[in-house]
């Protein structure tokens, strides 16, 4: 027997704001700069679902520490300008979390400081405020389960009732080692075969959500 889902875990960039695609060519740009040519494609798969610490990480072991750290200082002062000036909720998103009556909470690779600032440009922070993870609250980021589980512990639902809406490889892989039904959002930047996988269920449309969580 199915456990009926009783919390939706959502992912914050390019689940709720559309902050993925300025991620990526705020990334690109660092690259080319600072010695690490990549394409939109390699950030995607190297970088998105990741947490600052991991991209941190990357970095140095290419680059070495002083340029990894340059790297994240102006990947947070360019990325905030960026969202400033251009962000807005992921098409769909908005009208789904409408009709959408279960428990919600939001999980995400980013800092509070960090989603603090895109949900409030979005208009979205309210609908979260104080059901909000980060990564820097649990040991490691995804692809392993601790943000999740830690999620579903402070909103005290059993993993096995959770949802978790992700639209990275990284973060449908930490949702199935919770144990919880991933639902993979591919109307973004990693395509649908790169969310696939059991225990998943892959849409291309966010207004697809409230029906598709109904019917599990």
């Amino acid at each position: 027997m199915i456990t009926p889902i009783e919390l939706v875990i959502f992912d914050c960039d390019g689940v709720l704001v559309d902050s993925e695609r300025v991620a990526v060519r705020v990334q690109v740009a660092l690259g080319a700069a600072l010695g690490w040519p990549l394409t939109a494609e390699e950030v995607t798969a190297r970088f998105i679902g990741r947490s600052h610490a991991d991209i941190r990480e990357q970095v140095a072991a290419r680059l070495g520490e002083e340029t990894a750290a340059t790297w994240s200082k102006r990947f947070e002062e360019l990325h905030r300008d960026a969202v400033d000036c251009e962000l807005v909720p992921v098409e769909g998103t908005p009208e789904a979390l409408d009709m959408i009556t279960l428990p919600t909470c939001v999980a995400s690779s980013g800092s509070h400081d960090k989603m603090r600032h895109t949900l409030g440009r979005t208009g979205l922070y309210a609908r979260f405020a104080d059901r909000i993870f980060s990564a820097t609250e649990v040991a490691r980021g995804k692809p392993a389960p601790d943000l999740f589980l830690h999620a579903a512990h402070r909103m005290g639902v059993d993993p096995a009732a959770c949802a978790v809406v992700e639209d990275s490889r990284p973060g449908v892989q930490a949702a199935r080692a919770a144990g919880m039904r991933a639902f993979g959002y591919a109307g973004g930047l990693t395509p649908a075969d790169r969310l696939e996988g059991p225990g998943t269920v892959v849409f291309h449309d966010m207004r697809e959500l409230p029906a598709l969580l109904g019917e599990q």
